[in-house]
């Protein structure tokens, strides 16, 4: 979706979102050596690194070649805010690497050596990007590894990729957002009934027992596209209810909400859990924590902060913000791949088809934090 390949040029190469840049971020000196630096406006980008690659025309050029490898592999995913996120944290180890460290300026006697380092990591990159097999090395989930790791499975799970890409080629703009949130939840809940939930760290030969169920839920999948016979509202459309009030139905509650509020554009649902429920015949309540991963900076106050995450948040402790000072720090905003956790009660009634979601919103919360990519 345009959305997605937006998302990723921002954060390679362009100017923050109105409101949130900072100008004068680098050293004078520095932009009397980029060229184009008045012409694009660099000075309203607040990342040192990406106002080289805005100014310069060299380092341009290797960003579009980027870019458009990105775009080539987005195209080959039908979640891709994984890939999102990845890319986001490369850039991080990027600017490091390069001797970037925060938002602190270049200094001019070290242009030459930064740009000669961001300049080859680019294109480096770009080459990697390229290589399809680039998406299984890339897996950084204890399920992404095993199927890389198996021939048959990978070969499978493409297969089953290109048949989920061409249903949601079909779609219209909305459809397809809560398609590619109904992929997210088929693949934690995937990684859930397989036992594979925080095992990244696990090695493999310690998971075999898992690829006996990541094969069943490959199958059953794939059985499942073919019997809709290129219908995407047989695969996407039919699921309107979770069968009981437990981790599936906060996961299922959880994925509408953020595909009904274009939330994906900010925010990918890492995971999800189920804490306590109380359920009697015809109704439950199901409190559940949800960990979302920050692909695009908003404000940690703002209607993304409340409808996508259920509260406004103080960047600086981690903790939900009382909506009285709230208003003070409305322009402090979150950072890429910045993780925030959430828990809240949901609400569901009981219906011939399984239990029904009866919440639109994920505020208010019961209580939140959010750590890293600070």
């Amino acid at each position: 979706m345009r959305w997605i390949v937006l998302t990723v040029l921002a954060l390679l190469a362009w100017p923050a979102a109105p409101g949130l840049a900072q100008s004068g971020a680098s050293d004078p000196a520095i932009a009397d050596r980029l060229p184009l630096f008045s012409k694009n406006n660099c000075q309203q980008i607040r990342d040192p690194g990406n106002q080289l690659f805005c100014g310069d025309a060299e380092l341009s050029a290797a960003a579009e070649k980027l870019n458009t490898a990105i775009e080539a592999r987005l195209a080959r995913l039908p979640d891709r805010l994984p890939a999102i996120e990845e890319n986001a944290i490369w850039i991080r180890q990027r600017n490091l690497g390069c001797g970037i460290v925060g938002q602190s300026a270049i200094r001019a006697e070290d242009f030459d050596r930064v740009k000669a380092c961001l300049l080859k990591v680019t294109e480096d990159r770009a080459t990697i990007v390229r290589d399809p097999d680039f998406d299984c090395l890339a897996a950084n989930t204890a399920a992404g590894a095993l199927i890389c790791a198996d021939p048959s499975l990978a070969l499978t799970e493409t297969e089953l990729n290109s048949q989920v890409l061409g249903l949601i080629r079909k779609l219209d703009p909305t459809a397809a957002r809560f398609a590619f949130a109904e992929y997210g939840r088929w693949t934690r809940e995937r990684d859930r009934k397989c036992n594979l939930v925080g095992k990244e760290n696990v090695p493999a030969q310690e998971l075999g027992s898992a690829e006996d169920c990541l094969a069943d839920h490959l199958k059953h999948k794939t059985d499942e596209i073919a019997a809709a016979k290129g219908d995407p509202k047989k695969v996407f459309g039919r699921q309107v209810a979770a069968r009981e009030p437990d981790t599936d139905a906060v996961d299922f509650c959880a994925a509408r909400i953020h595909a009904a509020n274009s939330c994906g554009n900010f925010l990918r649902i890492n995971r999800v859990y189920a804490l306590d429920s109380q359920v009697t015949d015809q109704e439950a309540q199901v409190t559940g924590e949800i960990e979302m991963v920050v692909l695009a900076p908003f404000a940690a106050c703002s209607k993304v902060a409340s409808t996508c995450t259920g509260t406004c948040w103080d960047p600086g402790s981690g903790r939900p913000l009382p909506g009285a000072a709230s208003k003070e720090r409305s322009a402090a905003a979150f950072n890429v791949t910045r993780r925030l956790r959430i828990q809240r009660t949901f609400a569901f009634v009981k219906a011939a088809d399984g239990w029904r979601c009866r919440e639109d919103e994920l505020a208010p919360v019961n209580s939140g934090t959010a750590g890293g990519g600070s």
